[in-house]
């Protein structure tokens, strides 16, 4: 027999082998362990696995320890700190997992309907408008290079914070006949012009020939509060502008109580909404410092609860959340909060912070016969799974409002400023 013969047929058996031995269940198995997990103190981890696969702890501290079964190892982390696990298959070492221990931490999640008022900085252009002079239509705004979605910031060397800032200084310019010196902030960056105002023919007062608002008002959801440092997170999403369909740049704001007063009950095509009025105190419960792709940020200065699930739970990393029954907290009447039943469709065990992480299912019969399923205002309803919480609802399916997407806790916490890991969180770029 040939030697190139010899040598195909010892490849085709090769070939065969390593094929069989990726269909090989414990082969598998080993595959899916995963080389790093971190779980808090006080927690457990279970890794599956096949009967001939052991593990053995290198211990450098006493934060784990291991519990055997035939078909599980279970990791319960005893103390903050770092081991490794040398996983064995026949007594020989075939992979080390690094096990990190993080500190007990917990969180009280929310569910209430809250009122947000957002303030930007300077002020946000929203549209142009012509103005009738006596040499035709025009938009002075538009002439000086400003764009719908542009901020106003300074006008002749002074901040602007509100629209009522700006309309001294167009009267002033337009009878004087001086154009206005201002500073536009833009995405690509800050950039000066200058505007001339013009009056309509028949009109004494002078325009800029733009539409401005320094302000924005909504409703959603809390999602958890962090009973120590106050700090919380609601929405899951960020928040922007109805006309610019633009992130609105929050220079401050608030959140006040909420009242649901009906249900625009959602259909295929035609998401639902919460019909929703700020308490009648208009008390201010806390601030927000941040507008995020996360959702909007800030401290608590009043203490609210939901009624049903006031003490702190601990959370799930990304990691660490499962496909299956999980709930929801939100309100549909009033301010009253309930629990809800959901599906977790799919989960993203993501590494770094991003959006979508889950796909999430009403099935609960009372919420889909009262909304349809998810609708506008839910968003940022927290998720509890396990009696953790792991994320919050953030949209619908337009086509489907029965489901939609849902953000991991991870992240909100991080965008929050509350730092659970050892070390500084990685950005996303």
């Amino acid at each position: 027999m040939k030697l190139e013969t010899i040598r195909k047929i010892i490849g085709g058996i090769l070939l065969v082998s390593l094929s069989s031995l990726l269909f090989f269940h414990p082969f598998q198995q080993y595959l899916s362990i995963p080389n790093n997990i971190t779980v808090f103190k006080g927690q457990q981890y279970t890794i599956q696995k096949a009967a001939p696969v052991a593990a053995e702890v290198q211990m450098h501290n006493k934060s784990i320890s291991l519990k055997q079964e035939r078909h599980s190892i279970s990791v319960s982390a005893n103390e903050q700190g770092k081991n490794e696990m040398i996983m064995e298959f026949a007594g020989i070492p075939v992979k080390q997992v690094d096990v990190n221990v993080l500190k007990d931490f917990k969180v009280i999640p929310g569910g209430q309907s809250i009122g947000v008022k957002l303030n930007t900085v300077g002020v946000l252009v929203v549209g142009h408008h012509l103005v009738n002079t006596e040499e035709g239509k025009k938009s002075p705004g538009e002439i000086a290079g400003i764009k719908v979605g542009d901020i106003i910031t300074e006008i002749n060397g002074t901040k602007i914070d509100k629209m009522s800032d700006v309309a001294p200084f167009v009267q002033t310019a337009g009878q004087n006949g001086q154009p206005l010196n201002m500073v536009i902030s833009r995405e690509s960056g800050k950039f000066t012009t200058k505007l001339t105002p013009l009056k309509d023919k028949g009109e004494e007062m002078y325009k800029l020939g733009l539409y401005i608002r320094d302000s924005a008002a909504g409703i959603g959801t809390m999602t958890f509060m962090d009973p120590r440092s106050k700090k919380y997170g609601a929405l899951g999403h960020v928040i922007s502008d109805m006309d610019t369909k633009k992130p609105i740049v929050v220079d401050d704001g608030q959140i006040v109580r909420s009242t649901v007063t009906s249900i625009e009950k959602g259909s295929n095509g035609d998401p639902g909404e919460k019909l929703a009025r700020f308490s009648s105190d208009r008390e201010i419960v806390g601030n927000i410092n941040k507008n995020s792709p996360f959702g909007i940020f800030g401290k608590l200065n009043k203490e609210l609860k939901n009624g049903i699930m006031d003490e702190p739970l601990p959370i799930a990393l990304s990691n660490q959340v499962k496909e299956g029954p999980a709930k929801i907290l939100t309100v549909v009447n009033n301010d009253k909060v309930e629990a809800f039943n959901i599906e977790i469709v799919s989960t993203i065990p993501q590494k770094f912070p991003a959006t979508k992480g889950m796909v999430i299912k009403v099935t609960d019969p009372k919420l889909l016969e009262k909304t349809g399923g998810i609708v506008q205002g839910m968003s940022g309803s927290p998720i509890i799974q396990d009696g953790k919480l792991v994320g919050a609802v953030t949209h619908v399916f337009v086509n489907d409002p029965t489901s939609g997407y849902g953000v991991h806790i991870e992240w909100m916490l991080n965008d929050a400023g509350i730092n659970i890991y050892d070390k500084p969180m990685e950005k996303a770029s």
